[in-house]
């Protein structure tokens, strides 16, 4: 194989090899070829770069020839912009201010009409207060009645316990008087000895005294002095019924009670056909610390002895009202069933029914109408208020703090202390 690689040089003889010269022939070649197409190339190359070196300066020009128009495009636009904008703004300027003059201009015209509002409510409030302290000196006037009617009648209680407490010691004195007037010298003797019998007679003028006083319609019949009984009887009469019943007083005014008292009474009582007997004595018996009834006679003081003949008087009336109420009561019942059942009745109680309804009706109508006119002067007084509130902070928005604050009408913090 390596023989067929070799060759003699025909001139010298010298052995070649063909794949080396062959080889180096095309190295020589292709090397040749290569340098030759790298020249080329790098030609090209930089016939590139100087034809982009041309064009980036071209465009470096245009572009500042670019900029520059754009600079004084720009400008002009601004220029035309500002003048415009300032046109716009001296316009809009001219605007807002007629605006806020014509809006000053009705501030103003409010400010006048809340002025004549604000004296306005001045009288509206005015006169409330004239109202409010017409109702103040009426109302002081009527507790000034109520206060008078009260002391007059604790003036009254007063005196009429002291009237109590001294009526028989009043009636004593004039019955000492009275003695003294027809025998001095007897009447200076039963001052000082405290005769019982004179004493007694006192007692008896004043019960029938104050049963003639209290009951006016009733019938008071003394026992003379002599005769056999108690000391009066009274019969109990009221406008619609007379002769309801009787009641029976005996006075006794010495030291010691004595039970003989109690059964010569009551045959008295008997004898005389009474309903009740009274005895009335300074000194109660031991059975007794207050008025009670003993062995069917009621036995009192003379303080107790008035409360207890109304209590007393009262019990007959209705007793004698039971009793005639029993009366032919059939008959009544048939009466008064017939009379129920009638047209009279019914419209009484329709004419009752109609004028509780007209009553309660009217009471309905007075509530509204009061509510109204208490709503009315709550929204008068609501609308004064907001209009002077209104008011002030429109001063106070203009005006500034050159305008004293009104403490009702701020906010409730300290003087000197900021809001954040």
């Amino acid at each position: 194989m390596s023989d067929n690689n070799q060759i003699n040089c025909p001139n010298c003889g010298t052995e070649i090899n063909i794949n080396k010269a062959l080889y180096s022939q095309l190295e020589t070649q292709i090397k040749g070829q290569f340098d030759s197409e790298v020249k080329t190339h790098r030609q090209k190359y930089q016939q590139a770069v100087e034809t982009l070196k041309q064009k980036e300066h071209k465009l470096q020009q245009q572009e500042s020839d670019f900029q520059s128009k754009l600079q004084e495009a720009l400008t002009t636009r601004l220029t035309q912009e500002k003048s415009q904008l300032t046109l716009s703004i001296k316009e809009e300027l001219e605007t807002a201010q007629k605006e806020r003059i014509g809006l000053m201009e009705r501030e103003l015209e409010e400010k006048s009409l809340q002025v004549i509002e604000l004296n306005r409510s001045k009288a509206q409030i005015e006169q409330l207060k004239r109202e409010k302290e017409e109702l103040a000196e009426k109302i002081k006037l009527e507790t000034q009645k109520e206060l008078t009617a009260l002391l007059d009648q604790e003036r009254y209680k007063i005196h009429k316990l002291v009237q109590d407490q001294n009526e028989l010691k009043f009636k004593e004195k004039e019955k000492q008087l009275s003695d003294l007037q027809q025998k001095l010298e007897e009447a200076r003797q039963k001052a000082l000895q405290g005769s019982q019998q004179s004493q007694g007679e006192i007692q008896e003028l004043a019960i029938e005294s104050w049963l003639e006083t209290h009951f006016p319609f009733d019938s008071i019949e003394e026992i003379k002095k002599g005769a056999r009984g108690a000391d009066c009887i009274q019969t109990v009469n009221t406008r619609e019924m007379p002769n309801c019943g009787t009641i029976y007083y005996e006075s006794k005014r010495t030291k010691d009670f004595q039970r003989s008292w109690i059964e010569k009474f009551k045959e008295d009582i008997r004898e005389k056909g009474a309903d009740i007997g009274v005895l009335v004595t300074e000194v109660l018996p031991k059975e007794l610390e207050r008025m009670g009834l003993l062995e069917g006679v009621w036995v009192c003081t003379y303080e107790e002895f008035k409360a207890l003949s109304f209590v007393l008087r009262e019990n007959i009336v209705k007793l004698s009202l039971t009793m005639r109420s029993q009366e032919n009561k059939g008959e009544k019942m048939d009466i008064l069933y017939g009379y129920l059942t009638s047209t009279e009745f019914r419209m009484q109680i329709e004419a009752i029914v109609e004028g509780f309804t007209q009553m309660k009706s009217d009471l309905e109508s007075e509530k509204r109408a009061f509510a109204r006119i208490w709503k009315q002067r709550e929204k008068q007084i609501t609308k004064v208020l907001d209009n002077t509130v209104g008011m002030y902070g429109s001063i106070r928005g203009i005006a500034g703090t050159s305008v004293q604050s009104i403490q009702a009408l701020e906010l409730p913090y300290s003087q000197g202390e900021s809001i954040e």
